[in-house]
């Protein structure tokens, strides 16, 4: 079949290449002119025989608005539009409202896979009615894994982002409870070989899997972590994950604390513990340190 593709970035680039792997014709705009294959939307829409399908691979907000606002007015009855983004999931039911006044279809995607998803395939997550999905299964199949998992339809629009998002905060608290264990076993002086017992984890275990994988990729490239700054930015489907815990009276403390945590990391002198430090210095005489 044929494909528009909006978004030629890290994901976006490896998807189309995934896709022309699989036989299918794949039209790329970009706003870098080096990786795509047409330089305007109205160009893209114009190489594709209707009816249209078009994937959006953009940031989710202003970038991703203003992209399906473009395509509204592009497209035709009877086209459908893929957002595979991180937008919103409430976003996702605005953007089905507008395209739907026109008759243009539209289909929600999570897309899990980062940079190794051109050679493993992609896990999709993906929202819309069953006529739309349809429209876009041959590529759904081409980007999902090969074998019987890694691809489902979640439900209604929206569905998609929002399983794409529970995921993401399950990911935030999975990342979280690897990072504390390898800072505790750094810590202590009767374990010589942390990087040892990491790898030693990849088999057997109940907490194998490949985050687990990652991290010892990691410290082989660097054992102690020594080159890297403790920061971590959020993509922001943390704190949507969290949100909609309270919306709905989800009790989620594991991810909770993981997205606060990441907070914490870009406190170089956190003002918390300073207030931590003068309550156990008053309550009990605990040492202090001054700068």
């Amino acid at each position: 079949m044929e494909l528009g593709l909006v978004g030629l970035g890290k994901m976006g680039g490896n998807m189309r290449e995934r896709i022309r792997r699989a036989g299918h014709t794949v039209v790329g705009y970009d706003r870098n002119p080096d990786v795509a294959d047409v330089h305007s939307l109205e160009e893209l829409v114009g190489k594709l025989s209707a009816p249209r399908v078009v994937w959006v691979m953009v940031p989710a907000g202003e970038p991703t608005q203003s992209t399906v606002d473009q395509l509204a007015e592009l497209l035709e009855p009877g086209d459908v539009v893929v957002d595979g983004g991180n937008s919103r999931w409430t976003d996702d039911e605005k953007h089905a409202g507008e395209l739907a006044a026109k008759g243009i279809g539209f289909v929600d995607c999570g897309v899990s896979g980062g940079v190794w998803g051109l050679e493993n395939g992609y896990a999709l997550m993906y929202g819309g009615d069953a006529e739309h999905v349809a429209r876009v299964q041959p590529v759904f199949d081409a980007l999902k894994p090969e074998g019987d998992f890694g691809s489902v339809h979640a439900g209604k629009v929206g569905a998609g982002h929002f399983a794409k998002m529970v995921h993401n905060g399950i990911e935030y608290a999975m990342m979280q409870a690897y990072a504390e264990g390898w800072e505790l076993l750094e810590k202590v002086d009767s374990v010589t070989d942390v990087r040892e017992v990491f790898r030693s984890w990849q088999e057997g275990t109940v907490i194998r899997s490949w985050l687990l994988d990652l991290a010892v990729n990691a410290l082989d490239e660097d054992e102690h972590l020594d080159d890297l700054r403790g920061y971590a930015q959020d993509s922001g489907e943390g704190r949507w994950t969290v949100e909609a815990a309270i919306d709905n009276a989800v009790p989620l403390p594991a991810i909770t604390a993981s997205l606060f945590a990441r907070f914490a990391s870009r406190q170089e002198d956190s003002p918390q513990m300073k207030m931590i430090a003068a309550l156990r210095n008053q309550f009990g005489g605990h040492a202090v340190e001054k700068k």
